[in-house]
């Protein structure tokens, strides 16, 4: 018999981890310790070498179902001697290493209890144990104990307390435990209704007609029945939300078949423990108002015995929208959600604190991949393990739209959950606040600051102003997309990134977006770009796809496009055609840019798709509508010294007649383009950018390069800018 000590690393905290090695331990006769520490478990026990090679074994294979294993190092020590085996106590001493568990779904044992006349938590809305419920959304501190969350508030009964004391109870450690006695309670407030009714009165607000704003894990939604066209249209006006899909919450997976068209990936996807909103396809009898001009429609699943209370009720979906004031972040206190109250009747709410708001994470599947669309609660924060060990601590504050942070240490990564666009004070704020959490959580202090080349982004902007003497200097933005991809893979070799997308700031002051680099982590060559158009009016391009088009249309016919008549030109008056002209004759308020992202709007535009658009990413949301896979012709593009000439192509589409001709072509168009660049090089092809989070292309892509790599783990927007960030620093 030998002592030794083993260290694992990994979500092995607030996952039932201790209790597990505890019952492991006494299966196999074995005296000893196990704790928590800041880098993760650690366990002292005495045991025969092939005892101890049976144990570890053991622990790989019979993981508790929330926990999984970066590492575990064995180390034989001094010898010691133990009567027993125990848990004791936190040690809290050394640097912080260890994964934040996230939120994630309800489990089946604690949903049985729920429904269970005699169990003693039956209808107890936020039910929950060591394999369920609440983590990262309530966490100050590490290690994850209670005292170091917003349960701390909450004085536990007895009978809680023997279940939270006894290392056989499921219930062991959890540290949200609670129930109708002692843990956290509803308010319907502003009705005076007793507590054990007030799911039954929210139900009948909502059967009424109603806009409920709800406070789940890591936020508010806006909740309403998602049947009612009525209420639907009310909650659209309301919110100033006049197309953008909204996501409906489902009983359960029979409900999901009822308004989605589901494979069996988008169901394992929707029935796992992170319970993302998913993507699918739209029954198309279902009401037009949740997802207008589109046939795609985000569900997902209930995910707290709150929400599976209200809609086992119910038995009709909710849409579930997000709680927050446009361009603005995600209610998560009272005060924030009372700034909505034009929106909502009323208001469903308790009084546990959200520590760390985070935001429901959306998804989709394409040729069996699963493509993060926003990396949130369940998947967030995330631990991204490096290829190579970084010198020093490094902060990077990401981009400005679907902005996250991260923090890298030693072969870590540690990115935020999705925090959204900087676009107003509280936004900002909430991205100030975002960086505050993760260094207080990992006690963690940056010696290197990185941010975007875009010195007007707020990110840019906060890095400069608050890390000034620390910054190591600007990563150029589709670099930082394709480095992510890489980081997350660890593809340690030279790689083809194709980087498409709305704007980034380039090396040569332009906005690029449609960008073919040659790269590793010692730096990047661009050998191929879309070429350069000018985006009249600058800003208010994003957002009219016809002053894009019109630019595309003069760098066509010149002043004939004065006399020209289509859809786009349509769009405009003869005094407004010759201000265009003019601007883009002089360059007036005109960058240049070769944005794939706005080839989409253009497009959208030439065919009368959409001309104004209501939200991001609609122009090719609605192009994805009238692809015809069996079209398999392209439209004509020159690549002449790495540069890809689209003129041909406008041309073209501006003289197609069929709308569904023009946008296949336009698709396969692009596959073309990649395809010929791709063969051009002896590399493995990395893909990334916000782009890319179109099914239509994304899958034509896959189709025709299989071995193509994106993200699975990062989105392919600029959610994943932060990962590539910190992996810049190598270079320096």
């Amino acid at each position: 018999m030998q002592t030794y000590k083993i260290i694992i690393k990994g979500t092995v905290q607030g996952v039932g981890f201790r209790p597990f090695i505890y019952q492991l331990a006494t299966r196999f006769k074995l005296n000893g310790t196990v704790l928590n520490g800041t880098q993760g478990v650690e366990i002292v026990v005495n045991a025969s070498n092939d005892k101890l090679d049976l144990f570890i074994d053991t622990i790989k294979k019979e993981l508790p179902p929330l926990a999984s294993i970066d590492t575990l190092d064995v180390e034989r020590i001094a010898s010691k001697k133990f009567n027993n085996f125990q848990i004791i106590q936190t040690n809290n001493r050394g640097e912080k290493t260890v994964n934040i568990p996230p939120d994630i779904s309800i489990c089946k044992a604690c949903e049985e209890e729920l429904f269970e006349p005699q169990n003693r938590r039956y209808g107890y809305p936020f039910i929950t144990c060591t394999h369920c419920g609440v983590r990262y959304s309530i966490i100050y501190d590490l290690p994850y104990d209670r005292v170091n969350t917003s349960m701390k508030f909450f004085k536990m009964c007895k009978a809680c307390e023997e279940e939270y004391k006894n290392p056989l109870d499921r219930r062991y450690h959890a540290q949200p435990i609670g129930c109708w006695d002692c843990g956290v309670s509803l308010e319907l407030v502003g009705r005076n209704v007793p507590i054990p009714t007030i799911v039954d009165e929210a139900v009948e607000l909502i059967k009424q007609g109603n806009i409920l704003a709800i406070k789940g894990v890591g936020g508010y939604h806006l909740v309403c029945d998602a049947t009612n066209e009525e209420a639907v249209l009310k909650l659209r006006e309301r919110k100033q939300r006049p197309t953008k899909p909204l996501a409906v919450m489902v009983k359960d997976m029979q409900m999901a078949r009822e308004w989605g068209e589901i494979n069996a990936d988008e169901e394992k996807l929707l029935t796992s423990i992170e319970r993302p909103i998913v993507i699918v396809g739209k029954r198309t009898f279902r009401p037009t108002g949740i997802a207008p001009n589109l046939s795609r429609i985000g569900l997902f699943l209930p995910y707290t015995p709150l929400h599976l209370l209200l809609l086992t009720k119910l038995n009709r979906p909710l849409v579930a929208s997000s709680a927050n004031i446009t361009d603005e972040p995600l209610a998560t206190n009272r005060e924030s959600i009372e700034n909505l109250s034009n929106v909502y009747d009323f208001l469903l709410d308790h009084n546990r604190e959200i520590v760390n708001g985070c935001d429901d994470s959306v998804a989709m599947v394409v040729n069996g991949q699963t493509i993060i669309l926003r990396r949130a609660r369940g998947y967030a924060p995330a631990r991204i393990e490096l290829p190579f060990t970084l010198e020093k601590k490094v902060l990077a504050v990401g981009a400005n739209q679907k902005n996250t942070v991260a923090i890298g240490f030693n072969k870590q990564v540690i990115l935020s959950p999705h925090i959204g666009d900087l676009d107003g004070i509280e936004s900002v704020e909430y991205f100030r606040e975002n960086i505050e959490n993760l260094k207080r959580i990992y006690g963690f202090e940056p010696q290197v600051v990185i941010h975007d080349k875009h010195l007007n982004y707020e990110s840019t902007k906060y890095a400069k102003r608050c890390y000034g003497n620390r910054t190591l200097g600007e990563v150029q933005h589709h670099y930082a997309h394709i480095l992510g991809v890489m980081a997350e893979k660890k593809i340690t070799e030279k790689v083809l990134g194709i980087a498409f997308d709305g704007t980034g700031y380039g090396d040569d002051g332009n906005l690029w977006g449609g960008e073919f680099m040659v790269c590793d982590y010692e730096g990047y060559k661009r050998v191929a770009y879309i070429n350069y158009f000018k985006l009249l009016g600058g800003a208010k391009a994003i957002k009219e796809p016809k002053r894009v088009a019109l630019s595309l249309l003069f760098d066509v016919y010149k002043d004939e496009v004065l006399n020209l008549e289509n859809a786009t030109t349509k769009a405009f008056t003869p005094n407004e055609l010759k201000t265009q002209y003019l601007m883009w004759q002089k360059a007036l308020n005109a960058p240049l840019s070769s944005s794939v992202g706005r080839l989409f709007d253009a497009v959208a535009s030439l065919t009368g798709i959409c001309q104004v658009m209501s939200f991001e990413g609609e122009s090719g949301m609605r192009m994805e509508e009238l692809y015809d896979a069996s079209i398999s012709s392209f439209y004509d593009f020159r690549f002449k010294d790495g540069v890809i000439d689209i003129l041909p192509m406008i041309k073209a589409i501006n003289e197609e007649e069929s709308v569904v001709m023009a946008v296949s072509k336009f698709f396969n168009t692009l596959v073309e383009m990649i395809d010929s660049i791709y063969k051009l090089y002896n590399l493995p092809l990395v893909l990334s950018g916000g782009v890319f989070q179109n099914r239509v292309l994304l899958g034509l892509v896959l189709e025709r390069i299989p071995s193509a790599i994106i993200g699975n783990k990062i989105p392919p927007n600029d959610g994943g800018i932060a990962l590539g960030q910190i992996v810049a620093t190598l270079k320096s």
